[in-house]
């Protein structure tokens, strides 16, 4: 194998025919392509580490670039076209506009921002909108307490139910003793299941100027029926168990055990409709709300009261409203 060495001046004039001379080739990619150029500024000067984006409109590829420090961007080595260009800055609203560039030149494109809507510029100072995500929150709480509480409300009340069916044979003239022990058992279920489900409701916490509306008035209208019934239920049933254990005729405000039982389960099922949808009667709890004088509306905060929070502008259709807090009804206020 023979290795042929040739003269230095030889074997660089043979590199440079091989491979055209780097500078030649950029000058060749300068005249065939395009570039496009700017300045970002919003009204306050110059908007850096802004994003601008130039998007082919013929073959739909990209090229990006940021802003610098004084807001000026340049694209280089792009394709001869059409292209919209966007801009994205954070704290400012996304513009895009439409440029064509032609091959060789340069095109220049300033965009001058404006400042995202915001909060602050509707008005609202940091201490508002601090209040109402300390307000929200107690929206987020009452709406897990209340929950909790339509959840034992509807279990509460099958023992109820099964109370009052018992009462009949419990105090009937042919009652015995295995028949009244069945009645006080399930009872004293309906009233521990009653109590357990009024403390969610009753501790579940009320954000200032919470306003109810509504099936929720008309179940709090019931509620100030049932809840006192509940009360003077087995008061009257424990006089009654008494009498009819001595061998005596129900009398006085024992004999009114029975209806007032009957009230305030009637009172209890009306309630529990009026703020319960079942998957197999579609609206009931508003049917049944709509047999009374109240608007069927949410309980909602007062507008005197109510503040944004970041992120509603795009929730509400207003400025100012609190994100409602899902599933915030229940079976008691």
């Amino acid at each position: 194998m023979r290795i042929i060495i040739l003269p230095v001046p030889a074997a660089v004039a043979l590199l440079l025919f091989c491979f055209p001379n780097a500078a030649s080739l950029r000058a060749q990619t300068a005249a065939t392509s395009a570039a496009l150029s700017g300045a970002i500024a919003g009204p306050s000067g110059p908007v850096p580490y802004a994003t601008v984006t130039a998007t082919n409109s013929a073959t739909g590829k990209s090229a990006q670039a940021q802003t610098d420090t004084s807001g000026h961007y340049r694209l280089s080595s792009l394709a001869p076209g059409t292209y919209e260009v966007s801009i994205v800055a954070t704290g400012f609203t996304a513009q895009t506009s439409t440029v064509t560039l032609a091959s060789g030149a340069t095109q220049a494109l300033d965009f001058k921002l404006t400042p995202a809507l915001s909060l602050s510029s509707l008005g609202f100072s940091t201490s508002e909108t601090q209040g109402s995500a300390k307000e929200q929150a107690l929206l987020n709480r009452r709406s897990h307490m209340l929950q909790i509480h339509q959840k034992l409300g509807v279990i509460t009340f099958f023992p109820l139910l099964a109370t009052v069916a018992t009462s009949f044979p419990a105090h009937g003239r042919k009652s015995t003793g295995a028949a009244r022990d069945l009645h006080i058992g399930l009872g004293s279920a309906t009233a521990g299941l009653y109590f357990a489900t009024a403390y969610y409701a009753i501790f579940a916490p009320k954000p200032p100027g919470l306003k109810r509306s509504g099936p929720t008035r008309f179940h709090v209208a019931m509620a100030w029926i049932h809840g006192p019934g509940m009360i003077l239920t087995p008061i009257l049933g424990a006089m009654a168990e008494s009498q009819l254990n001595q061998g005596e005729r129900l009398h006085g405000a024992a004999k009114y055990h029975g209806d007032v039982a009957l009230v305030t389960a009637v009172a209890y099922g009306l309630a529990l409709l009026s703020e319960t949808k079942p998957g197999w009667i579609p609206g009931l709890g508003h049917h049944v709300a709509a047999l009374f004088p109240f608007h069927h509306h949410p309980a909602v905060l007062s507008d005197a009261r109510r503040k944004p929070l970041a992120g509603d502008l795009d929730k509400q259709s207003g400025p100012g409203a609190l994100a409602p807090a899902a599933g915030s009804g229940g079976l008691l206020p």
